[in-house]
């Protein structure tokens, strides 16, 4: 293994871009690792950890780029930081370029402008949206890694000014008919929608939108938004809007589970709401909460689809959570098929709300599993890298995505970790979510695809077979060409679903009698 590394002095880039460059560095023969990353003292300390150092990285500025390469000989190292100007270039060459270089160059070019959208390190982001906030505009916040009470401030702040703060760590939104980061083409209609998550944000809007329906909004609060420590400040002010809003005539919220005491003000709102409110709290048991004629509980992404479809008086024509039967007897087909020791579930996410929801789907179905980020701690793996019987892993988590591209935009991280369970002699099943638009990699299923036919042969070679499950999150308006990612799976030999919660049901089907 050979390590090297570049610093490029005063050459900034935001965290978009350095993705790109990630994803094409990361794609030459013989590299294990590669970290595109500007030099803050969080990034270097990322660095370390995976072992680059050296007193140049030490003394590196905030301004300062650095790329490191992890590698299977010096040569190829050399190969890689040589071809760092070309790959540089071959982005730039994709991108617009803009001569505006501060907040108030972009508000003398768009005077009108309400919304600024952030993609910077998160140790900048407090001094960065506080101006923004001054000059009267809302937030997107896509940057991670801002700390909790530097959120609350902010947030805080904008909704003493009656602004928005989506975000940090906001994947999704979908304002007005125009997507921000993470989203799909998606129809207007009736339908406004709150979540934390990116995903769960795409989950519902994509479902809906391919029922012949369509969404007024989607606001993304960000990951921490639900929190004690934050409150859901967003989530109360994206409520006041949807109900205020004409368009929208049914509110969904799609959210792993608040805290205690923010779900106890979120009902009480709830209940005061003058429109119908669906609420999906992934992983969360509601027994104990009493709704209202208004209020529909639900427990996965597709049960509120259908409950909110059904508030608008519509006939149903979602998807409800239940197998047919030849998809239950393709499950008894595809199990006859393992050898005798295989039998456990592997999961590998790009979207964490997928993992989330397919936690919550197995254990109703009395199947344990381990996370990287698990529903109950007590299944929380001692090494993400290492998985123990039944394991579902979020690799969009900060594991894997500090200095590499997130797995929707690259999937380098998920194919090798397709190879390295696929070894594993005792797993049966590969769980495994594809997400389609805007941002997301142009070929999700084409990156992959390699290494589901090799991981397929592998298991054959050993005497058993190993079953893939897919679902794909997506729309056929998508550039990404639904069908064809679909029909790229079932050539590959996938069985495919068109939501993570049936593609989870499926697998439990699968381990029934395991």
């Amino acid at each position: 293994m050979a390590i090297g590394f570049v610093i490029r002095k005063n050459q900034y880039y935001d965290s978009v871009f350095l993705m790109g460059v990630n994803k094409r560095l990361s794609q030459n023969k013989g590299v294990l690792q590669t970290a595109v990353l500007m030099a803050s003292e969080k990034n270097k300390q990322l660095l370390a950890d995976i072992g680059i150092y050296g007193d140049q990285i030490v003394t590196a500025k905030p301004n300062d780029l650095i790329v490191a390469v992890i590698a299977e000989t010096p040569q190829v190292v050399d190969t890689v930081l040589g071809g760092l100007d070309q790959a540089l270039l071959a982005l730039e060459e994709k991108v617009l370029v803009s001569l505006l270089h501060t907040l108030n160059d972009g508000l003398a070019k768009k005077p009108h402008a309400n919304l600024a959208v952030l993609t910077i390190p998160g140790e900048y982001v407090f001094r960065e949206a506080r101006k923004a906030l001054d000059a009267g505009l809302s937030l997107f916040i896509f940057s991670s890694n801002v700390p909790v009470e530097e959120e609350r401030k902010l947030k805080e702040l904008a909704a003493e000014k009656k602004l928005l703060v989506m975000g940090p760590d906001c994947g999704t939104s979908i304002l007005g008919g125009v997507g921000i980061g993470f989203s799909n083409i998606i129809n207007r209609g009736a339908f406004g929608v709150i979540g934390p998550s990116g995903t769960g944000l795409q989950e519902f809007t994509c479902q809906i939108h391919n029922a012949g329906f369509g969404i007024s909004h989607a606001i993304g609060t960000g990951s921490h938004d639900l929190s004690d420590e934050i409150g859901g400040i967003t989530s109360f002010q994206a409520l006041d809007a949807l109900e205020a809003d004409p368009q929208t005539k049914v509110i969904a919220i799609i959210a792993k589970p608040p805290g205690r005491k923010t779900l106890e003000r979120l009902i009480a709102r709830f209940k005061l709401c003058g429109k119908p409110v669906v609420s999906c709290f992934l992983g969360a048991r509601m027994d104990s909460f009493e709704g209202g004629e208004a209020l529909t509980w639900t427990t996965t992404i597709d049960d509120a689809v259908l409950a909110a479809i059904q508030h608008v008086g519509e006939k149903p024509t979602a998807i409800r959570i239940e197998l047919t039967h030849q998809e239950r007897e393709l499950a008894s087909k595809s199990r006859a098929d393992w050898a005798p020791e295989q039998r456990f579930l592997r999961g590998l996410f790009a979207g964490g709300t997928f993992c989330y929801q397919s936690q919550q789907i197995l254990g109703e179905a009395g199947i344990v599993v381990h996370s990287n980020a698990p529903l109950d701690p007590h299944y929380k793996l001692a090494d993400p890298d290492r998985s123990s019987e039944h394991t579902l892993i979020d690799m969009g988590d900060e594991t894997y995505t500090l200095g590499r591209p997130h797995p929707m935009i690259d999937g380098t991280t998920r194919r090798q970790r397709i190879m390295s369970e696929s070894r594993d002699p005792s797993v049966a099943v590969l769980l495994l979510d594809f997400i389609l638009g805007f941002n997301a990699s142009m070929d999700p299923v084409g990156e992959l695809y390699d290494a589901i036919l090799e991981a397929k042969q592998m298991v054959r070679q050993q005497g058993g077979e190993l079953t893939i499950v897919a679902s794909i999150c997506g729309t056929k308006e998508d550039p990404q060409e639904l069908d064809l990612q679909e029909r790229l799976l079932r050539e590959a030999g996938v069985i495919v679903f068109q939501s993570n919660a049936k593609a989870a049901l499926f697998c439990c089907q699968l381990l029934k009698h395991v």
